[in-house]
């Protein structure tokens, strides 16, 4: 089935690859996702639900092993300070839940930061807005449809 995510990159007529894994509700972290699809965790990108002092709601998507640099976030999204928001607001937010979050789609079109690193590559995995699906997609092509900020902001 496809994913509302899914639908808005035909949409666009952007090319991209479906991929699907066995889900873990105990264990939703990016890494087994990237385990169970055979890809470097460099290369499999999450979505955190950030709020901002100044501008609220966004998003952050960054490596599946990376921590976010919450500094570095607020100084790029001009806020003072970022903080994620509680897991119990996330789906509330977006339309996401937990391990399928996507900034393709979403609820409200929330500002997106992208990772530096994911230009190193000429795809990555970002969620398909359902647990277990990820896209494959160009990341210069993902950046200008959910029309992100690209900059440094993990550690």
């Amino acid at each position: 089935m496809k994913t509302n995510a899914a639908r808005i990159l035909e949409q666009q007529q952007v090319p991209y690859e479906l991929l699907t894994y066995d889900v873990d509700p105990q264990d939703l972290a990016a890494e087994r996702a990237a385990d169970k699809l055979g890809l470097p965790y460099e290369q499999v990108f999450k979505t955190l639900v950030v709020r901002g002092d100044q501008t609220g709601v966004c998003f952050a998507v960054i490596p599946a092993n990376a921590r976010l640099d919450l500094k570095a976030l607020a100084k790029m999204s001009d806020n003072k300070k970022v903080e994620t928001v509680p897991l119990k607001e996330v789906q509330n937010l977006t339309g996401y839940i937990r391990g399928g979050v996507t900034a393709l789609g979403s609820k409200k079109p929330y500002p997106v930061f992208i990772d530096i690193s994911a230009t190193q590559f000429s795809s990555i995995a970002v969620s398909a807005g359902k647990q277990g699906q990820m896209l494959m997609v160009s990341p210069t092509t993902y950046q200008i449809t959910v029309q992100g900020t690209i900059g440094a902001i993990t550690h």
